[in-house]
C-alpha cells in the first residue's frame, strides 16, 4: 500500500445535489485543498494543508494528514453524513467513527 494512502477514504460532499467523493490519499486531499478559494482559507485549512504537505515530506504522518484533512471537511459542512475518520489515540487508536453533522 502506497505510504500516503489513507487507511479510510474521506467522504466529501463538495455541494448540494452532487455526489459524494472519496478523497483516498494525501495527494489528492492537495489536491482538493489547492483548488479551494482563498477567501475561504483559514486556521483549520492551514492545519489540513500544513499536515497533508507535512506527510509528503515524512514531516507528519498520514494518519495525522488524514485527520487534519477530515477536521477541515468536517468545520467546512463537505464532510458527508456517513464519513468515517480515525478517532484519537489512545484506548481507541487504530478504531474509526462515523462523522457527526
Amino acid at each position: 500500500m502506497d505510504r500516503l494512502q489513507f487507511e479510510v477514504p474521506v467522504r466529501i460532499m463538495p455541494a448540494p445535489g452532487l455526489p459524494v467523493e472519496e478523497i483516498y490519499s494525501v495527494e489528492q486531499a492537495l489536491d482538493f485543498l489547492q483548488d479551494w478559494p482563498k477567501r475561504r482559507q483559514g486556521k483549520v485549512y492551514e492545519a489540513a494543508f500544513n499536515a497533508c504537505f507535512g506527510a509528503t515530506v515524512d514531516v507528519a504522518s498520514t494518519e495525522e494528514a488524514c485527520r487534519a484533512f477530515a477536521a477541515f471537511c468536517r468545520v467546512s459542512g463537505l464532510l458527508a453524513r456517513d464519513a468515517m475518520f480515525p478517532g484519537k489515540r489512545g484506548s481507541r487508536a487504530g478504531t474509526y467513527r462515523e462523522a457527526r453533522a
